[in-house]
């Protein structure tokens, strides 16, 4: 087969940048990707986001706790 390429859709030329990504997936799935490290949250708000991890998917390995007392 020459001269006909067939890419499945999502597997070629653009990638959609990760921001758009979480977005869409906020808007479309209600599914949230956030990640402890971003500085738009407060140290509050990056808390309740590793608490909540840890509820549902275990602590991370080689995670110390974050204590602000």
């Amino acid at each position: 087969m020459s001269g006909m390429r067939f890419t499945p859709k999502g597997y070629g030329g653009h990638r959609r940048d990760t921001e758009r990504v979480k977005r869409e997936g906020w808007h479309e799935q209600k599914m949230l990707a956030v990640s402890l490290d971003d500085q738009r949250l407060t140290w509050p708000e990056r808390e309740l986001v590793r608490q909540l991890g840890e509820k549902l998917y275990g602590k991370l390995p080689g995670v110390r706790e974050m204590r602000h007392d």
